[in-house]
């Protein structure tokens, strides 16, 4: 058992070298792109609480709570597409 945990330790290790933030801008833009569009095409957009956005609240029409989790998922799952597709362009 300990051997298994000090092997998964030295590949965790390993792996961590190998991470790169080159793919956050893709997850970032796709998600805010999806907010965007999501907060003024969803039926009823009001219904629940809303999202706390603060001051950005009116650029993103208010949007609800559940709206906002829902376009952050999915644009967070665009932008990893994204960026498994692109990947190729983004190391070199």
């Amino acid at each position: 058992m300990i051997h298994a945990l000090l092997l998964a330790a030295q590949q965790t290790e390993n792996a961590t070298s190998l991470f790169s933030w080159q793919g956050t801008p893709f997850i970032i833009g796709f998600s805010l792109l999806v907010l965007l569009i999501a907060s003024r095409t969803i039926e009823q957009p009001h219904v629940g609480p809303k999202a706390p956005l603060g001051p950005l609240g009116p650029i993103f029409n208010n949007i609800s709570l559940a709206g906002f989790i829902a376009s952050m998922s999915f644009g967070h799952i665009l932008g990893v597409l994204a960026t498994l597709t692109l990947s190729g362009l983004i190391q070199n």
